[in-house]
Parts: structure tokens; sequence; C-alpha cells
């Protein structure tokens, strides 16, 4: 009997529990994920350089730091739209000056439309596919580097998706793991009470 009441006091705390664990898990994972209708950053560095990335940091620093004082009140993506795309020679004026300040003479474009492209990334355990989404686009110099992104709209830059891990290399990564090897789960509590 003294089993049977223990028993149904776990199943209990378990229940109590459970759901609130599942929650938190949704509502993390809902937090990570890109909306349907977004606006991206991308900058393209002109080479892998220690000193081009670095420029392309500090681009990216400058230009993110001014979008997300201006759309941080905006809730409505058409709205987020219109700002972004009358303050595009803002955006270019930002970029001109970053480089100057870091003595970087290379050549640049600053583009907004809906078809920029993007590979695909993991991040996490999420998987963002390849394709073409509305972006701010940021070429410096040949536009040959490692590219750094992020989400505009809604402010999503503080999530670090550019440290995400390409498909490939992702494939790569899973083929050098060695097989697993077979698992056998036993419960103490069904044990115990010498169901198992």
């Amino acid at each position: 009997m003294k089993k049977f009441v223990c028993f149904l006091l776990l199943l209990s705390i378990i229940l109590f529990v459970a759901p609130h664990l599942f929650s938190i898990e949704r509502s993390i994972g809902a937090y990570e994920m890109i909306p349907d209708e977004a606006i991206r950053l991308r900058i393209l560095a002109n080479s892998d350089t220690d000193e081009d990335q670095q420029v392309k940091r500090h681009v990216r620093d400058a230009v993110n730091e001014q979008i997300a004082a201006w759309v941080q009140d905006i809730d409505d993506i058409d709205e987020a739209r219109e700002l972004i795309a009358s303050k595009t020679e803002e955006i270019d004026s930002i970029v001109e000056e970053t480089l100057t300040e870091h003595n970087a003479e290379q050549a640049f474009t600053v583009k907004y439309n809906d078809n920029v492209q993007f590979p695909t990334k993991i991040y996490g355990s999420y998987l963002y596919p390849a394709g073409e989404y509305e972006a701010v686009l940021i070429t410096l110099g040949e536009g040959e580097g490692s590219n750094w992104w992020c989400v505009l709209f809604p402010p999503l830059c503080f999530l670090d998706f550019a440290n995400g891990t390409t498909v490939e290399a992702a494939e790569d990564d899973l083929e050098m793991k060695e097989p697993e090897q077979e698992v056998k789960v036993k419960f103490a509590l069904l044990e115990w009470l010498g169901l198992s």
C-alpha cells in the first residue's frame, strides 16, 4: 500500500510539473523562430582576411545600432518596410563613415529588396532554409568573404544567427561521429514497484 501511495504522489508531481516544462520549451522555441514577415540584414565581407572580417563587424555594429533604434517602437511590418526603404541613403552614409573611420578603402553597395539570397543555415536545433528573403544587403568590396546576418524586424539581431552552421558543415560533423551504441532504458520506480 505504501508503494502505491508513493507512486500516486510521484505521478501527481510529474503531471503537475510536465506541462510547465513543455510550455517553457515552446516559448523559447517560438522566440527563436523567424516570422514569415521579417526584414533581415546581410553583410558580405570583402574577403575572409582578419582585417576584412573586422571591417565587416564594425559596419555591422554601426548599421545594426541605427536600424534597431529606428524600428524599436514599430510593430507593423508595412511601417517598418516604409521606414527602412526611406532610410537607405542614411544606411549608405553610415557604411561610408564607418569605412572611413577604420581606414578601410573599400567600395560598397547598400540594397534593400525582397530577393536577397540567403544560404541554408542550422542554428541550434533550427533549420533556416536557403532562399530569397526581404533584406538590407550590404556588400563590402568584392563581397567574397563570410557573411553576417540577423533579423532587423522584428528585432532579433541579438540572436547570433551568423554563428549557425551551414548544412554542408553539419552533415560533415554527423559523418565524423561514431555510431551510437544501443541504450537500454530502465525506470527505477517501476523496478521498485515490481512492474518491470
